[in-house]
């Protein structure tokens, strides 16, 4: 097992200010959620109908699915309401030099 090292994965400047910003890394589609408490990063996948969190509704805490409107803390990945039931899978963050990393 290699040990995880923080990865460049977007500029801040290049975030939707307030909102979700779909990014791919590798052949992975993750969100990064541009929350009132900082900035987080999660898979972009919902765990209920596997459809685009970027494509649902933000108000700063919560992510809508555009799918079924299951809903999500997206700073800490809770599901909140039915049908999603699975909490979403979070990727360790953090912001350095206007860059977001991720650990991985």
């Amino acid at each position: 097992m290699r040990d995880k090292t923080w990865q460049d994965l977007i500029a801040i400047a290049d975030l939707m200010p307030k909102d979700a910003t779909p990014v791919k890394f590798g052949t992975r589609e993750l969100a990064v959620f541009d929350t009132v408490d900082g900035i987080t990063v999660a898979y972009a996948r919902c765990t209920h109908g596997a459809a685009n969190l970027c494509d649902g509704y933000f108000d700063g805490k919560t992510i809508e699915c555009p799918l079924h409107q299951g809903l999500f803390d997206a700073r800490t990945g809770a599901a909140r309401a039915s049908p999603a039931r699975v909490n979403l899978r979070m990727i360790q963050s953090r912001t350095l030099n206007s860059m977001v990393q991720i650990l991985i």
